[in-house]
C-alpha cells in the first residue's frame, strides 16, 4: 500500500481507520511481507500503518534519524544532550514539571540542580538516572 503520492494519505488514513483486526493483520503481512508480533492491538497497528503511509508518501525519514532509530533498536544508544537554552518538560503523577537547562545548571520553580538525576530524585523521591528520567538519553 505504499504510495508516492501525498494527496491519497488522508483517503488511505481513513480506510485504515476503519480496519477490524482481521484487516489490520492482513495489511500488516501485505505491508511488512510478515505477520506482526503477537498481542499487538489493532489501535497500535493502525498507528503503525498510517505511520508507514505517511513515511511512504512523505519521502521517509533522513538518514540522521534512521541511523538514531537503529542505534536505540540495537541498544547501542549514543546519549544526547540537553542544549542551553532548551526546556525539558516532564509529567510525573499528575503534574508537569518544565526545566531549563542553562550553562552548567538545571533549572525548576527559580532553583537550579547541578544535575539532572537530583532533580530526578527530587520529584520522584527515588533514585533515576536523570537523563533517561527527562528523555534526553
Amino acid at each position: 500500500m505504499s504510495t508516492g503520492q501525498p494527496d491519497k494519505v488522508p483517503n488511505l488514513i481513513a480506510q485504515i481507520e476503519a480496519f477490524d483486526r482481521a484487516e489490520c493483520l492482513d495489511r500488516w503481512k501485505v505491508m511488512f511481507g510478515r505477520p506482526p508480533p503477537k498481542h499487538l492491538s489493532p489501535q497500535f497497528m493502525k498507528r503503525v500503518l498510517i505511520w508507514e503511509i505517511q513515511n511512504s508518501a512523505l519521502g521517509g525519514v533522513s538518514a540522521k534519524t534512521k541511523r538514531r532509530l537503529n542505534q536505540i533498536a540495537s541498544g547501542k544508544v549514543v546519549p544526547t544532550t540537553a542544549k542551553p537554552g532548551s526546556h525539558l518538560v516532564r509529567e510525573w503523577n499528575g503534574r508537569t514539571y518544565q526545566v531549563e537547562v542553562k550553562d552548567g545548571a538545571y533549572v525548576m520553580d527559580g532553583k537550579s540542580w547541578r544535575s539532572l538525576s537530583a532533580l530526578a530524585k527530587h520529584i520522584t523521591g527515588a533514585h533515576w538516572s536523570g537523563p533517561r528520567f527527562f528523555g534526553v538519553q
